[in-house]
């Protein structure tokens, strides 16, 4: 059993993963920002703590995360002003990493998307830029830091049912990203499943929906 903590506790990927997590015999707690949400993450398995993970200083991030074995970042600012989603999807995910190893939690996971990186080629105008660049400046802090990290990167995500099944070299374009579609749910699998896998850490995990069994595609 392990302690998993989820940044983003009321996001649809984060409400279909903590059932897979506790289903697999882990304590969960969720951090969410809003109280209106408890009842959904109550529902959903998880322990939910309510703080606002954009606003919190380093030291109280590192005080949820006490006694935890693994965080899972799933959160993000939806789509908001450029402002807010500079503040969450990169400043809040790169605190946390930071408090992360000020608590002593290695084993961190970031649920990011297919095609970040920092050459990723959308243009300055186009309003999916400031989650291109939050998500890859993230993803280079995290890839730096000394956390045993596993970054997921799901193409376009979708409601559709969670097969199981992947595609582990999904193919993208360099330039703007053109991913395929990957569901939420397939997504949350893959999440809960790099957590048996150590083979994961230090690994981006590239995938959309496809044929491989989660399980496969993740074994080097």
């Amino acid at each position: 059993m392990r302690n998993v903590l989820i940044i983003g506790g009321h996001g649809k990927v984060a409400l279909l993963l903590a059932p897979l997590l506790k289903e697999a015999g882990h304590a969960v707690t969720s951090v969410i920002r809003n109280p209106a949400h408890i009842d959904a993450v109550v529902a959903s398995g998880a322990t939910p703590v309510v703080h606002d993970a954009a606003s919190a200083s380093v030291a109280e991030l590192a005080e949820l995360m006490l006694g935890q074995d693994a965080i899972i970042w799933s959160a993000g600012a939806g789509g908001g002003s450029p402002e807010r989603t500079y503040a969450v999807d990169r400043d809040a995910a790169i605190a946390s990493m930071e408090a992360a190893a000020a608590a002593d939690v290695q084993r961190y996971i970031m649920v990011s998307y297919l095609g970040a990186r920092t050459d990723h080629g959308v243009p300055p105008e186009d309003s999916f830029f400031a989650y291109a660049e939050a998500k890859a400046a993230a993803d280079a802090h995290l890839r730096a830091s000394q956390l045993a990290w596993t970054i997921l990167a799901p193409g376009a995500l979708t409601d559709g049912a969670g097969s199981g099944l992947i595609d582990p070299t999904p193919a993208v374009e360099r330039g703007p990203a053109t991913p395929r579609n990957t569901s939420r749910a397939n997504t949350a699998l893959v999440a809960a499943a790099v957590l048996e896998h150590p083979g994961t850490i230090l690994r981006t995990v590239e995938f959309s929906d496809g044929t491989v069994p989660i399980g496969q595609a993740l074994t080097p």
